[in-house]
């Protein structure tokens, strides 16, 4: 019988038993995060049968964790930075001394020592990189206003927990305020260089490397190279400069994104960050002892109050004084309303250097799994309609004989085209900065996202003839062929695909024909050899 590393134990029962508890979590209708992380607590050292190796599954989550936020770099430039600095700069530096000092009260409460206070308070104030990134693209908003609010916020959150992680050890040698002082300032400057060597060094390097790769033709060096860049930048941010792994990251992807081709880039990454992103969280679930929620149920309670209701009103609040809408400042308080990776970097640092004590690390971890599995419904109240909205915000669009979803590059060739002949179209877009086309007597645009029913009605697909879902993401439009199905049996639903497998999955959807691009391509290019012959 072959030798079982712990590596190869450690992923094979984490991404199995993650896949089984994710597909059940799904069947009742849960986000798979939860089976993800109940599969860590099977997994773990608390309870009975196998136990995954704790060491491997944090040094695999973390390389999730840098494959997320390269990703996140492809989506967000450096301009979409400093558009929003104004807001997530302030936004996020008051929000975390308004949770650090929720957390460092229930410590005293609890008769810790201010020490203690400061690492628990810190690891409330922080969101999760991977819980944040998932809500954003399961609902569209990563390159909305929104989404780029939140993820800036985010950014500026990770910047300061990394002067956290120098400021801690300092704290626990006792060290006096000018030390400290002089760490901090090291640490500023530290991070002020690699930015500047990202942007002056990285800003022509990294495109150009990817350039020359593309040219070979060869899609495994490519895939290769992209790869390379994301973990050996973010490998060189944390022995140069002493950033995080993250930070690095997301600088590679941010330079990468002005390259054109940043899109591929990111397609040829998204797998391995899903599976990566799948054993983050199920490392999380091993950290968990199932025994505080029955040793200290009301820390408990309080710990999630706090980051569920304490962080939320703080961020709502602060978002409504930079003066924007409701509806913006309940997208950024739900975003920010759960703990993640850093929390537990902080808990473990904390417990290493005696800081925190093991119960302390438990509530944090415990408050972290009770606050993700809450992030969905705090996503549900901040996406309500607005009370006060007006009634014609809400009317049905006039009738239309095409309804279009997705407005890319092959969406908009589509609306222009059926518009220029004179056919009536409805387009529906989640909300987002993509250039939209003017309305007129031919279009009519409908913003939301078209896998929930009430945009459809919206979109009055009951007055229809046909639906083409031109959006890449064949999952998402299996989810819209098939409530576009169950809403009008007599329509024509035309999809794209990109496989005989997505075909097969949008057929058994309900669409009547799937039209793949390679097809296409390669019937024109028949035809004009044909046509030379």
């Amino acid at each position: 019988m072959p030798h079982l590393t712990p590596l190869i134990g450690t992923m094979v029962a984490g991404l199995v038993v993650a896949f089984l508890l994710g597909a059940l979590a799904h069947r009742f209708k849960l986000p798979p995060i939860v089976g993800y992380l109940l599969a860590g607590v099977l997994v773990g050292p608390f309870t009975p049968g196998y136990v995954a190796d704790q060491g491997i599954a944090t040094d695999l989550a973390e390389l999730g964790v840098i494959l997320l936020m390269f990703g996140v770099g492809l989506h967000f430039s450096l301009r979409d930075l400093l558009s929003v600095r104004k807001i997530a700069i302030p936004g996020a530096l008051v929000q975390i001394g308004v949770a650090t000092l929720l957390g460092w009260g229930l410590a005293l409460a609890l008769g810790w020592s201010h020490g203690a206070g400061l690492t628990f308070g810190l690891a409330l104030s922080v969101a999760s990189t991977v819980v944040l990134l998932r809500a954003m693209q399961e609902r569209r908003l990563l390159d909305t206003d929104r989404g780029r609010i939140a993820i800036g916020w985010l950014i500026v959150e990770d910047v300061a927990m990394v002067l956290a992680l120098v400021l801690l050890p300092v704290l626990a040698a006792s060290a006096t305020p000018a030390e400290m002082a002089t760490e901090i300032a090291i640490t500023l400057a530290k991070v002020a260089a690699f930015v500047a060597a990202m942007l002056i060094v990285g800003r022509r390097a990294i495109p150009w490397l990817l350039h020359m790769v593309a040219h070979t033709g060869s899609r495994e060096l490519f895939r290769l190279a992209v790869l390379a860049i994301a973990l050996g930048v973010a490998l060189g941010a944390a022995l140069l400069f002493g950033v995080s792994f993250a930070l690095g990251a997301f600088f590679a992807g941010m330079i990468l994104a002005e390259s054109p081709f940043s899109q591929r880039a990111g397609e040829e990454t998204l797998p391995l960050r899903d599976a990566f992103a799948v054993l983050f969280f199920v490392s999380v679930g091993m950290l968990f002892n199932p025994a505080v929620l029955v040793e200290a149920p009301l820390p408990l309670i309080a710990t999630v109050l706090i980051i569920v209701v304490g962080k939320s009103i703080a961020a709502y609040a602060i978002v409504r004084a930079f003066g924007r809408d409701h509806k913006v400042a309940m997208t950024i308080a739900a975003s920010l309303a759960q703990i993640g990776e850093f929390s537990f970097i902080l808990a473990t640092l904390g417990g290493e250097l005696g800081l925190i004590e093991p119960m302390a690390r438990d509530l944090i971890l415990a408050g972290a799994i009770i606050s993700i599995l809450l992030n969905s419904l705090m996503f549900a109240l901040a996406g309500r309609p607005d009370k006060n909205a007006p009634p014609s915000a809400k009317k049905k669009a006039r009738d239309a004989a095409v309804i279009l979803v997705g407005h890319g590059r092959v969406g908009s060739r589509i609306a222009s085209e059926l518009s220029d002949a004179g056919q009536k179209v409805t387009l529906i877009e989640s909300e987002s900065d993509v250039a939209l086309p003017e309305e007129s007597d031919n279009l009519i645009v409908v913003r939301g996202n078209a896998a929930h029913p009430a945009t459809l009605d919206e979109a009055n697909l009951s007055a229809a003839r046909m639906l083409i879902v031109a959006i890449p993401e064949t999952f998402e439009a299996g989810q819209i062929v098939e409530q576009a199905r169950k809403a009008n049996a007599k329509l024509t639903i035309v999809a794209r695909a990109h496989s005989d497998a997505e075909v097969a999955y949008l057929i058994a959807r309900g669409a009547d024909r799937t039209i793949m691009g390679e097809e296409e391509i390669a019937r024109r290019m028949s035809s004009l050899a044909l046509a030379i012959a």
